[in-house]
């Protein structure tokens, strides 16, 4: 297949070229600045406001590419709202039928947060589409090349796990969320919204324990209540600025008491598994965190 892919220069959209090239596809990238050149790349320069050729010729475009963090819901909105709808035109533009769509899991409750309420605004501009279409809303995403989760491996090292109040999450590795995506864009069928995960939910605590087992060091678990984490965004905001990881708007999503992937949602066994449990996969990012001095 050739399969257009926005996003491709980062962390899930990197992964996801190596393991479509890697199967034989060709790839068509979005990318913003100049890229070397790849066997079975085409690079097209652009952004998800002028996308240019990306999907001429494509036989699914796969849109991972969104806005995490902005200083307001007009920044939001600019990259995950108006950016899926200037792709949705490319692909229909350039007659590419199978369109599948990188969501979030943040977007189940779009009222928490300014970045959840812009993710569901996506999904709606996709459901409203003549695409077919499958949105797939990825819990948390981790895996060797990742820098969201390396501040928790950081602490963790240090012993300490600083934690949102008590609540369920789960996680998924990038290789097997890589994977499912390939899957979906061969698939000649869609309407579907799957929320992926490992197949485990894990308390906070729990989950601040398997850090500790990857960097090889227990940790204490700290909950930390609503006020606190406020206060610490703006610490986090004056020390980082626009590299803070813990925002305003993140804290409002995060003291959400459940992050895991709702069972009737997952993607069916039949058609994808996760190949990687989150023990392994977290021994895996930690190793590769300390073999580029990250940890």
């Amino acid at each position: 297949m050739i399969l257009a892919i926005t996003g491709g220069t980062g962390f899930v959209g990197s992964h996801l070229i190596d393991r479509a090239l890697a199967a034989g596809h060709q790839v068509r990238a979005l990318t913003r600045r100049t890229q070397p050149p790849r066997d079975g790349v085409i690079w097209i320069e652009g952004d998800l406001a002028t996308p240019g050729s990306l999907a001429q010729g494509a036989d699914a475009v796969i849109h991972v590419a969104g806005i995490v963090n902005a200083p307001d819901r007009a920044g939001l909105a600019a990259g995950n709202v108006d950016g899926t709808r200037t792709i949705l035109a490319a692909a229909t533009e350039a007659d590419v039928r199978r369109f599948i769509h990188v969501s979030s899991l943040s977007a189940r409750e779009p009222q928490l947060s300014d970045y959840g309420w812009s993710k569901r605004e996506a999904e709606q501009l996709v459901e409203a589409s003549a695409l077919t279409w499958t949105i797939v809303r990825p819990t948390a995403i981790y895996g060797p090349g990742d820098m969201e989760m390396r501040d928790l491996f950081r602490a963790a090292k240090l012993g300490l796990a600083f934690l949102p109040p008590p609540g369920l999450m789960s996680a998924v590795e990038v290789s097997d969320l890589a994977r499912l995506l390939l899957i979906l864009a061969q698939r000649p069928d869609g309407g579907d919204t799957y929320e992926v995960d490992d197949g485990r939910a894990w308390t906070h605590v729990e989950f601040a324990r398997a850090l500790g087992a990857a960097v090889g060091r227990p940790v204490l678990p700290l909950h930390l209540p609503k006020p606190l984490m406020r206060l610490g965004a703006r610490i986090d905001r004056l020390i980082r600025g626009d590299k803070a990881k813990l925002t305003p708007d993140r804290v409002g999503y995060l003291c959400h008491p459940d992050w895991s992937a709702a069972p009737d949602r997952r993607p069916p066994a039949a058609l994808w598994a996760p190949l990687i449990d989150t023990p392994a996969g977290l021994a895996a990012t930690a190793r590769w965190y300390r073999a580029h001095a990250l940890l």
